[in-house]
């Protein structure tokens, strides 16, 4: 074999090898990717539901057939929407009650006018 021959085998085999460790890496990072949950995003929220209504976390992974690593994934990942929900809800009772007391005002103010009309 000549010398060129000889340099053209090397740098063809270093490209093979790049090419293997490239595929290999490829395919690693495929492996990597997650899998689509089996749950709806009402499941999820539902299950968190349950356990936040007082409902032991371990009988509703039980339930489900999780880990609880994956039970409290869910709820660090979902938990920002039950905060959301919360603080709605806190501002629509406070909001009701503001009204509330708007209404039960007016239908004083009208009492009281009924009862001086009546007494004139």
């Amino acid at each position: 074999m000549t010398r060129t021959e000889t340099q053209s085998n090397e740098s063809l085999a270093a490209l093979t090898r790049a090419v293997s460790v490239s595929i290999m890496e490829r395919s690693r990072m495929e492996d990597r990717r997650m899998r689509p949950s089996k749950f709806t995003e009402d499941e999820i929220v539902g299950a968190l539901r349950q356990v936040r209504d007082g409902t032991p976390a371990v009988q509703i992974c039980r339930q489900l057939g999780i880990t609880e690593t994956t039970f409290y994934r869910w709820r660090s990942k979902h938990d920002d929407l039950g905060r959301i929900e919360s603080r709605e809800m806190r501002d629509l009772r406070d909001e009701n009650q503001k009204l509330r007391q708007i209404v039960a005002n007016l239908l004083l103010e009208q009492q009281r006018t009924a009862e001086s009309g009546r007494k004139k």
